[in-house]
């Protein structure tokens, strides 16, 4: 099945434009589990277990489980999220960007051994950095567009010889000519609904991956407004909103995944209400 297609049968399964980010801190882990990186696997298969019936995306951020020699965890947290929540995609968030044969490889990192949906990417080396991705041809591309960081701007809100913004000129290639599987999408901060308002002007159907609501300070109605679109009654134009922390944290005791998920509801709520 396709990322796009995964992804239009999650929203509607679910009702849902929330994708919760699986960021593990063994740090911020209730006790007794706190501080043990054993654990990883078994946090964030609860958090799954609690929440797949309330999301569009699940979300892993490979540095977390890298940095805590954790690889073999996120495999089987992968595995799991295949079995329990087989309609819900998983976006693997490690921003690779490099060409040629490193590049193949990591694309087989991130689709034959990890097999996850989608991946996240860096576009700056140009399209030979996306080529190797594409031979993956129904797995999900999320390329760095508008990113949430302050510093974004230093190189992506220069402007080219066109006129044209760096992060607009990204946007309009997303849209047209890099697309040839129709499986790209952009990566878009929520601090900055303006710039996602103009990204969807310039790619009015490509996924959006909003990170940044919740801890970050992002605004969850402003950013649908900016960012969803419909047409017929469908989604045309659909987003994903990822909260971590403010979701992953919501409690620190035994009932923690019973917190998250109250905290989900909430963040799923708060996106209908401003998508109607």
């Amino acid at each position: 099945m396709k990322f796009t297609d995964q992804l239009a049968a999650a929203e509607r399964r679910n009702d849902s434009m929330l994708c919760v980010g699986l960021d593990p801190d063994p740090a911020k882990f209730p006790a007794p589990w706190r501080d043990d990186p054993r654990r990883i696997h078994d946090f964030c298969a609860a958090i799954v277990d609690a929440t797949k019936d309330l999301v569009i995306a699940f979300k892993p951020q490979i540095a977390y489980f890298a940095a805590q020699r954790a690889e073999d965890q996120l495999e089987r947290l992968i595995a799991h999220i295949a079995k329990v929540a087989p309609e819900v995609p998983v976006i693997l968030d490690a921003k690779r960007g490099d060409i040629g044969a490193t590049a193949e490889q990591y694309a087989r990192e991130a689709f034959e051994r990890y097999r996850a949906d989608a991946l996240t990417l860096s576009p700056l080396m140009g399209y030979d950095s996306i080529e190797p991705y594409l031979r993956h041809a129904d797995k999900g591309l999320l390329l760095l567009c508008r990113t949430s960081n302050p510093g974004g701007a230093d190189l992506q809100a220069q402007p080219l010889a066109s006129g044209r913004l760096l992060f607009e000129h990204i946007a309009e290639l997303v849209q047209g000519p890099w697309n040839r599987n129709g499986q790209l999408g952009l990566v878009v901060g929520a601090t900055f609904p303006g710039e996602i308002e103009r990204v969807r002007h310039l790619a009015p159907t490509v996924p959006l991956l909003i990170p940044g609501i919740g801890a970050q300070g992002g605004d969850a109605a402003a950013t649908v407004r900016a960012g969803w679109r419909q047409a017929g009654g469908r989604t045309v134009g659909p987003v994903i909103v990822s909260s971590s922390r403010a979701i992953l944290y919501a409690g620190n005791g035994a009932d923690f995944a019973a917190a998250a998920r109250v905290v989900a509801l909430q963040v799923r709520q708060e996106l209908a209400l401003a998508r109607s």
